[in-house]
């Protein structure tokens, strides 16, 4: 009888106990998914401010199509094992000489798949990207520090390239599927340009050069990147654009 009451109360502790953490999974859930919203209400409207300050098009609507046109996208998702990806608060238009694109993007990962009696919540990982679309199609470069967007690069699959400038080869991992075309990109003016620049992720990709933030970017410093990358796109040597078709 002794064996089979505690048999029974054991059980009843076990089924408490799943309850209370059922119910604990979900207020945080519950808390999680309001803050998050909270965050990107105000993120939105952050977005919507600086497009109407540059006088570009914002549109805040999720675009998961939008994302496959950038290939390099596609690759990191996979290589972190994404759910879903989506972009979002896209702004878009003339700026300058420019033709530029910005837009946060996210991709979400299960982050439940040992226990079968919790619910099942994502995790949201954000990144953001800032883009001028240019005149040609290049091929793939990525220059990344160390770190979580490196991703990118390791996604590539190509060895790290090694430049005269130890400094540059040390402060920065470069990839691409084309070597020539990572020296003329690195060449010696860009080269002592970026180093006098904070570290940033830069990423050109048929027509786009990019960079690109492993979190959603300071909105305050939208016009630093966007002049950032415009003096990159300046230090293009011209005849890259001569070398590599032209688009349609």
């Amino acid at each position: 009888m002794k064996d089979a009451a505690g048999e029974v109360i054991g059980r009843i502790v076990i089924a408490i106990f799943g309850v209370i953490v059922l119910m604990f999974s979900f207020i945080v859930l519950v808390i999680m998914n309001a803050a998050r919203e909270a965050q990107q209400t105000r993120r939105r409207e952050a977005m919507a401010a600086k497009a109407q300050e540059l006088k570009l098009t914002y549109k805040a609507e999720k675009h998961a199509s939008f994302a496959h046109e950038y290939g390099f996208l596609d690759k990191l998702w996979s290589s972190q094992g994404g759910d879903k990806q989506s972009c979002i608060n896209i702004i878009t238009g003339e700026h300058g000489s420019n033709s530029v694109t910005l837009f946060d993007y996210y991709y979400t990962t299960d982050a439940n798949t040992v226990w079968w009696w919790a619910p099942s919540w994502e995790t949201h990982c954000y990144l953001s990207f800032i883009i001028v679309n240019m005149s040609s199609n290049f091929p793939e470069l990525t220059i990344a520090k160390e770190g979580f967007f490196s991703k990118i690069a390791q996604a590539i699959g190509f060895d790290d390239i090694d430049f005269e400038s130890h400094e540059f080869s040390k402060r920065y991992k470069v990839k691409s599927s084309d070597k020539k075309f990572a020296y003329d990109f690195c060449n010696a003016r860009m080269i002592d340009y970026l180093l006098d620049q904070p570290i940033m992720a830069i990423e050109v990709e048929k027509h786009s050069l990019a960079l690109g933030f492993d979190d959603q970017h300071d909105v305050h410093r939208t016009n630093f990147h966007l002049s950032h990358l415009a003096k990159i796109r300046s230090l293009m040597p011209n005849y890259l654009f001569d070398a590599q078709p032209a688009l349609d």
